[in-house]
């Protein structure tokens, strides 16, 4: 498969807005569904790990998946992503978060955008399995955030982990991001869409691990600064949603990041305002950051009508089959 030179992304003129394009790619784009071979890895905490694979050519590329929130190896972004690897004869896997992966996990601890420390787990796990073929990851939206977060952490020593690296909608600064879900559409349209699974699997912790959780107060939320200070802050070790929000925001390290690492965010992203965004100044050499004017929340559309999801994965794609200079 080759690429063009420039694949800067330009929304088609038929599908306008940071709203219409993350919604409208979400809800009426279709992309075929993907075999995979699901594998699990048993933890020493008692936990587990699923990985969906596609298997590619022996000594091939792997491209390594971390999903959004609430995504899983279902997301169309992720079954996009895969099948275009597969075309290229590489092999890609989808790594599930805690209780993402169609099973709530055994833990009372779950997954949040700062878990760095299981995007390492899982890195060392696919590295383990193909020692000698070049690793690529991306993280895509909260698992974009928990990827720039663990190669800022590691710096030079993620070398040995991933050969490139890529975020797509990442919420950098999950502070604006949370105030930005939690108002007006987005609150009523994305938030209380989250919370219908989030809340669920809350409640089911909840019923699991007595005194644990306030399972009143969570049904009550309709806010994540409710959500995450009632849930992802008392199981992770963090004061409340502000102080979370402040310590996992990924976009303080970019600076630290030694892997050439692409950041894709778009300007109109409904989840992240703009005037977040970074600038050249505030990552290091080895991040290239394309803020393209359009393009949504993992979305980028593209296409005469109805439209596809190809730009996405056909740029991330080239980004990792590009040779170092």
């Amino acid at each position: 498969m080759s690429f063009p030179e420039n694949m800067a992304y330009r929304a088609p003129a038929w599908l306008p807005g940071g709203h219409l394009q993350t919604l409208y790619s979400n809800l009426f784009i279709r992309v075929p569904p993907v075999a995979y071979r699901r594998e699990r890895l048993e933890l020493p905490d008692g936990d587990f790990l699923d990985f969906d694979w596609v298997d590619g050519l022996a000594g091939a590329p792997v491209v390594v998946l971390f999903h959004g929130l609430e995504g899983s190896a279902d997301s169309a972004y992720a079954r996009d992503l895969m099948a275009h690897a597969r075309t290229r004869g590489w092999h890609g896997v989808v790594a599930h978060f805690r209780g993402c992966s169609g099973e709530d996990n055994r833990l009372p601890r779950a997954y949040y955008a700062g878990d760095s420390a299981d995007i390492g787990r899982m890195l060392h796990h696919v590295k383990s399995q193909h020692a000698h073929a070049p690793v690529y990851a991306v993280g895509v939206s909260l698992g974009g955030n928990a990827l720039l977060k663990w190669l800022g952490e590691q710096g030079e020593a993620a070398r040995g982990q991933v050969e490139r690296a890529a975020a797509v909608s990442a919420p950098l600064d999950l502070t604006a991001a949370g105030h930005a879900l939690d108002r007006g559409f987005n609150r009523r349209v994305y938030t209380a869409h989250f919370l219908l699974t989030l809340k669920a699997k809350a409640l089911r912790k909840a019923a699991h691990f007595p005194g644990m959780l306030d399972a009143k107060a969570i049904a009550a939320a309709t806010t994540f600064h409710e959500f995450d200070t009632l849930v992802t802050a008392r199981l992770h070790g963090f004061r409340d949603a502000d102080d979370y929000w402040l310590r996992v925001s990924s976009g303080p390290l970019l600076k630290s990041i030694a892997v050439p690492t692409l950041v894709i965010n778009a300007r109109n992203d409904p989840f992240l305002p703009a005037w977040a965004l970074p600038g050249p100044v505030d990552v290091s050499s080895a991040v290239t950051l394309e803020q393209p004017e359009s393009g949504g929340h993992v979305a980028f559309p593209s296409g005469p009508f109805p439209g596809n999801l190809d730009w996405l994965p056909r740029r991330l794609l080239q980004h990792f089959a590009t040779q170092p200079g």
